[in-house]
């Protein structure tokens, strides 16, 4: 019996012991990690901050198959929040936010040693190859309980942390890279174009380089608008006045304007007035990279319908913005094939 006693206190002595120790022990984390990601700034933190999301580029569930999402009608800003059942449950809910800069987000964690409450932050910057460094972090206090059963398990928090982060960056650079390539060409038909008068600057270039070509132009265009008061009356446009045997193009990057205006000072901006037309018009929804599949099939149109294009340029319009538009699948492009 005094064995047996002696055994019991020194049970008792190593138990209280260790929880002296291992509750003594520093149990404060902020585990982060940063990736770049191809994708603008803002179309990174509207993703990332609609909770809807998360289940298609999360990891978890390919570590429990038995989750199950559960959505309230607001999953994103302030108050969105969303939860999940499963091997364990949770929820999460977003508690201040920056445009586009920065989020923060509480998280409860229900597990068979009782709930955990880590606090979550995102921060987004833009990076000068026109991705954004994405920095994902969670910070919190380990329980005691938590604490021992690191201690005797083996198991590694900090590393088991980076290794879901860095998963979930995997699966945010396949969403948004398969968000951003989704594309749609309209079956072409024939219109009517209204024409009218514009302001443009014709430049010879390559394919390499029409974009920059293009952004140089309309930006010189914008600014002698904005010093000379004049408005744009429509969306801006490309005329295609030459394709050369050798892949390169000679365009006129054109603005729309109410009337006729004399350009004084400016030698490469010129006015010319648009005639209307009967045209071939193919809508593209898309990045600009999958033009050529619009061109394709305004041509195939020309050819199955037994139309003739006219000698008016072939033309297409921007109709919509893409500083407003931060993913490219939204983008809309007008093309144009007069004919007679």
């Amino acid at each position: 019996m005094k064995i047996l006693k002696l055994l019991t206190f020194l049970l008792l002595v190593v138990i209280i012991g260790g929880a002296i120790y291992f509750g003594a022990k520093d149990g404060a984390y902020d585990i982060k990690d940063s990736h770049e990601i191809q994708a603008p700034t803002s179309l990174v933190f509207n993703t990332i901050n609609d909770f809807k999301t998360w289940e298609h580029w999360g990891p978890w569930k390919k570590e429990d198959s038995t989750m199950v999402f559960d959505y309230p009608e607001q999953t994103n800003g302030v108050g969105g929040s969303y939860s999940w059942t499963g091997e364990f449950s949770g929820n999460m809910t977003t508690t201040a936010l920056e445009e586009s800069k920065s989020l923060k987000q509480d998280l409860t964690l229900v597990t068979p040693g009782g709930e955990r409450y880590p606090k979550v932050y995102w921060d987004f910057e833009p990076t000068e190859s026109g991705g954004t460094k994405v920095t994902w972090g969670m910070t919190g206090e380990h329980t005691l309980l938590d604490k021992l059963y690191f201690a005797f398990s083996g198991y590694d928090f900090d590393q088991e942390q980076h290794k879901m982060n860095n998963a979930g960056f995997d699966g945010l650079d396949i969403l948004l890279k398969e968000e951003m390539n989704k594309y749609e060409v309209s079956d072409p038909k024939i219109v009517e174009f209204g024409g009218g008068f514009y302001l443009y600057i014709t430049s010879s270039t390559t394919p390499a380089n029409m974009q920059p070509t293009m952004a140089k132009n309309y930006g010189t265009i914008s600014g002698f608008m904005a010093q000379n008061q004049v408005a744009m009356n429509g969306r801006p446009f490309t005329i295609y006045e030459v394709f050369n045997d050798n892949g390169g193009v000679i365009m006129s990057n054109a603005i729309p304007v109410k009337n006729r205006i004399t350009v004084i000072g400016e030698t490469n901006i010129l006015c010319d007035y648009q005639k209307p037309s009967k045209a071939v018009l193919t809508v593209l929804n898309g990045n600009y990279d999958n033009l050529d599949k619009a061109w394709d099939a305004a041509q195939k149109y020309l050819v199955e319908q037994g139309l003739e294009a006219s000698s008016q340029k072939p033309f297409e319009i921007y109709a919509n913005d893409p500083g407003e538009f931060p993913n490219p699948a939204n983008w809309i492009t007008e093309v144009y094939i007069p004919i007679k």
